[in-house]
């Protein structure tokens, strides 16, 4: 997310560093840097205009802080306008004493009004509400079906009709409403590709005759300029109270979310994250311009661990990983646990810093190595998990046939995973970061091996053992494995 604008604006930053003080000259230079990173992330002209005017007032007025590096209080000037041009947050909506609040989305086809419909009944549910989804896209194939499965995933009901027109559909939804006594009634309105007449007239018969409460615009945060736009011409039909941007978790450009609310004066109320129903946020611009300049979502990771972390489940791991045991099983636990809060490189993302790591992976797919150490340790029993000295050349073929990988893949993390019972301890005390490294091999010096990070490296001694020394150490394994052993059969329950 933001990733090309983000690069774009460090590239920008470092022209500050070089220098070492702030001049007239480097400023300068280092502003038009700035100013075609926010055009080539597709943002507004005249709102790069505006930006850039006050963004180069107030450099010019600033005093040098001998403390603080020339890059850092540019990014601070930038960091500040960005949330300004972004608007105040106002995530509420107003909701009616008596009768339905009836809340029109509208929107451009394909930029997720259906599924933003029932994100913001599931977000109404959470609050105690009480509302209806209306299929008033008539235009769409297969819309009305899609709005009804979405209804039946979130819990609430759909109201539809065949052989009528959208403004009708409407009318006859808020009458529906009344009689069942559902608080809120959202409109699920057609799009077309691109704005025109017909769909313009449409929407405008539905806002006279329904009288909506609120009115709120689906904005593709990836299209750029064509979403403001068009926010702009829906707004001139309809004034609107709200923009919702969705597809924010894809290869957003940034340029519709620091254009709309100075093109349009209409505040942003949500983001939509995800294709989930439960994907749809509060706006907030510190956050989002603080992953723009890559200063991570700190905020966003701690909602995402408490929601993805059962605090019990944490404890007892913590207690067991400070003892040094540590098996298999409490490791896929682990993995389950990153993969709630979502992708690994979403949630480096939220790291300040973090952001640009993917650069440093070379080749490597976190999220898929992710995936095939879950389904190799999915197809050992319960007692290869907590006993990994059992599996041997068959068990071996059986695990790797099951998670469809290569026998030698399931040794290689069997013993990988041994030599971390030197640090199992250390991740008692290891950051959510840090865990994500050593399960995928994060990092520069994984760049080969993404499972380096597992490993102890091996020591030498200098010169080979002596038969008498293999010997020794044979049979201090063999006796460390006794001990095991009879810990496994006196534990309680075995």
């Amino acid at each position: 997310m933001f990733d090309d604008l983000q690069k774009r604006l460090s590239t920008a930053f470092k022209r500050f560093r070089v220098s070492g003080v702030l001049t007239e000259a480097n400023m300068k230079e280092g502003l038009r840097e700035v100013r075609t990173a926010l055009l080539e992330a597709d943002v507004n002209y005249n709102v790069v205009q505006d930006f850039m005017a006050r963004v180069q007032e107030k450099a010019v007025g600033t005093q040098v802080v001998k403390s603080v590096r020339p890059e850092q209080q540019i990014v601070k000037l930038v960091h500040d306008e960005m949330i300004e041009t972004m608007g105040p947050s106002d995530p509420t909506i107003r909701f009616e004493k008596s009768g339905p609040t009836v809340i029109m989305l509208c929107g451009l086809q394909g930029s997720g009004k259906t599924t933003t419909s029932g994100k913001l009944a599931k977000l109404l549910v959470a609050q105690e509400r009480r509302p209806m989804l209306v299929a008033a896209d008539l235009q769409r194939p297969a819309a009305v079906e899609q709005l009804k499965v979405v209804g039946e995933q979130v819990g609430v009901p759909v109201f539809s009709e065949t052989g009528t027109n959208p403004v009708k559909l409407c009318q006859d939804a808020l009458i529906e409403a009344n009689r069942r006594g559902c608080d809120t009634l959202i409109l699920d309105t057609a799009g077309r590709l691109h704005v025109d007449d017909e769909l313009m007239a449409e929407l405008v018969q539905i806002e006279k005759k329904v009288r909506p409460h609120q009115v709120f615009f689906v904005c593709d945060a990836m299209t750029g300029q064509d979403a403001v736009a068009s926010a702009e011409a829906f707004n001139k039909a309809l004034e609107l109270d709200g923009v919702i941007l969705t597809k924010l978790d894809g290869d957003a450009r940034g340029g519709a979310a620091l254009s709309v609310r100075k093109v349009t004066g209409v505040p942003i109320k949500f983001v939509g994250k995800g294709e989930k129903l439960d994907k749809l946020e509060p706006f907030d611009p510190e956050r989002l311009v603080g992953q723009m300049l890559g200063m991570g979502d700190i905020v966003g990771l701690v909602e995402a661990a408490q929601s993805a972390v059962d605090a019990e489940e944490a404890r007892l791991q913590q207690e067991k990983m400070a003892k040094g045991k540590f098996d298999l099983e409490d490791f896929r636990k682990q993995i389950v646990q990153i993969k709630k809060m979502g992708s690994v490189q979403d949630v480096m993302g939220m790291f300040p810093g973090m952001g640009q790591m993917s650069e440093n992976l070379g080749n490597i797919d976190a999220d898929a190595e992710i995936r095939r150490i879950q389904g190799i340790i999915d197809s050992m029993t319960p007692r290869e998990r907590s006993r990994p000295d059992l599996i041997d050349i068959a068990r071996r073929r059986r695990i790797a046939a099951g998670a469809g990988v290569e026998p030698s893949d399931v040794s290689g993390l069997v013993k990988q995973f041994d030599a971390m019972a030197s640090f199992v301890k250390q991740m008692a005390q290891m950051s959510m970061l840090d865990k994500i490294k050593a399960m995928t091999g994060l990092g520069r010096a994984a760049a080969s091996n993404p499972m380096a990070k597992l490993m102890t490296p091996k020591v030498g001694t200098g010169k080979r053992l002596s038969p008498k020394e293999r010997e020794k150490l044979r049979k201090q394994r063999e006796k460390e494995e006794r001990k095991k052993r009879r810990e496994e059969r006196d534990r309680p329950g075995a």
